[in-house]
């Protein structure tokens, strides 16, 4: 029997999430890590040994220039996502860059333009929207299972540890708990209700001026949504869209969930679909599916989606009067 050919992986920005995205990648039977790349060679070094991958570079120039690289993964910082996703696009390389996919709106467009223009396949890895649990229940909810959805509650938030001196609160790399991790409520939001009419945010900052804690309420025509980020303390994070028919909770930690539970009638049912791996293998694998079949886009978590939540995140940080060092002239 012929071997599955086997689609060559490159990693850039090789910190925690790259370690548990390459973790994730060694489940995926049909996947293979062929170099990595970081400023620091014995970082880059360390994190080939450990994943069994031949090369390791200490600039990203070279790993844009390996031939052998058919698909980057991006995991570096919010501010270079950007510049590094557009110059592995023009070295011929597919792209999955990590979350957000930028600063703002124009970087999101010109990434999404240089995919157009190179023919390669880019996405922005969120990986929530490949997951099991949350692809079934979002299927439910569009057959009309809970009746029309009028209101959702998502939040994710945590303590975080140590804030000074950390990429969390520096606003140059793009710092604060709305990029970090308050595009996954109003992820979720966008995915069920689409774009809304109006939003209203407030939020408390950091010295550096990122934001450290951030609420929004997005009004839609017949709905509402009201989502958290925080670094300053912990949530249940667990999500619940609720409808005229019934309600279902994505359960803790919704964003990564292995099970939802729908209420209806004064029912409970719980719905269990374990992940493989942490679940970076769904994203991985829809990655192989488009590259495959030569689409420079996934239909489930398209460019044009990627483009209307980066604008969703702009009116928020417009709201809160969040800007970056390199937006202001």
């Amino acid at each position: 029997m012929e071997e599955e050919v086997k689609i060559k992986w490159g990693i850039i920005g090789l910190g925690n999430i790259a370690q548990q995205f390459a973790d994730d990648l060694m489940l995926v039977h049909n996947a293979k890590i062929v170099a990595v790349a970081s400023r620091n060679l014995e970082k880059a070094q360390g994190f080939a040994v450990k994943y069994n991958c031949k090369k390791a570079y200490a600039t990203y120039e070279e790993i844009f220039a390996d031939d052998e690289v058919e698909i980057l993964y991006i995991a570096t910082p919010h501010n270079s996502h950007a510049a590094l996703t557009i110059k592995a696009l023009q070295s011929n390389k597919h792209v999955l860059c990590e979350k957000p996919i930028a600063l703002c709106y124009n970087d999101a467009f010109q990434m999404i333009e240089t995919s157009k223009k190179s023919n390669k396949f880019f996405m922005e890895a969120f990986w929530t929207r490949f997951n099991p649990a949350v692809r079934e229940a979002f299927h439910k909810i569009k057959n009309g299972e809970i009746g029309d959805v009028k209101y959702i509650n998502a939040d994710f938030a945590f303590q975080a540890k140590e804030l000074e001196g950390n990429r969390m609160a520096d606003l140059k790399l793009g710092g604060g708990a709305l990029l970090d991790i308050g595009v996954y409520p109003l992820f979720l939001s966008y995915l069920i209700l689409g774009v809304p009419d109006e939003i209203v945010a407030k939020a408390n900052f950091h010295d550096s001026g990122a934001d450290l804690q951030t609420t929004m309420i997005l009004q839609y025509d017949n709905a509402q949504a009201v989502l958290h980020s925080s670094f300053l303390s912990s949530s249940n994070m667990k999500a619940t869209i609720s409808g005229t028919k019934g309600r279902i909770n994505l359960n803790s930690p919704w964003f990564m969930t292995e099970s939802y539970t729908l209420i209806k009638e004064n029912e409970k049912v719980k719905y269990k679909l374990p992940t493989k791996g942490k679940g970076f293998t769904y994203e991985i694998e829809e990655c192989h599916t488009c590259i495959k079949e030569n689409k420079i886009e996934s239909t489930l978590w398209s460019h044009q989606n990627s483009l209307e939540l980066i604008k969703i995140v702009d009116k928020v940080r417009n709201e809160i009067g969040l800007v970056y060092p390199s937006e202001k002239i």
